[in-house]
């Protein structure tokens, strides 16, 4: 497997901001990194890390060694996918593998563009949610 990045749960992520995966700059889905994944998920991750050595499929290029952030980059697609198409497990196991691969990922950032989606993994900025701020006209004296 490449770069031999940690297999275990997420608790030693606990330093580690949420995940949050935002769609056309609204969140999504939040993976709380400081709750671990049972056994039977962190084995379905495993496996998903085993399919990826035989090779990915990244745009029109096959890549038979994929490293950890074209690993991260494909799943990425593959959350996002599962998102627009409802696939809310497919969407769930995604999100967990990238938060327990990359914990020091913050956001994926995806807008739709043409038919399709351009993708972001942010590592550097957790997600803040906007603040709506309200002024009330002051009466006109």
């Amino acid at each position: 497997m490449a770069d031999n990045w940690p297999m275990n749960d997420v608790s030693d992520s606990r330093d580690y901001p949420a995940l949050t995966i935002l769609v056309d700059q609204q969140p999504q889905l939040e993976f709380d990194r400081s709750q671990g994944l049972p056994d039977h998920q962190l084995a379905g991750l495993e496996r998903m890390d085993v399919q990826m050595d035989t090779g990915i499929q990244a745009g029109d290029r096959w890549l038979e060694q994929p490293d950890r952030l074209q690993r991260a980059q494909f799943v990425a697609v593959q959350l996002v996918e599962a998102l627009q198409q409802g696939n809310d497990a497919l969407a769930a196991a995604s999100c967990a593998y990238l938060a327990t691969r990359l914990p020091d990922l913050q956001q994926v950032k995806a807008v739709r563009i043409d038919g399709g989606f351009s993708l972001e993994l942010v590592f550097d900025e957790p997600y803040v949610p906007e603040t709506v701020v309200e002024f009330t006209a002051r009466p006109v004296s």
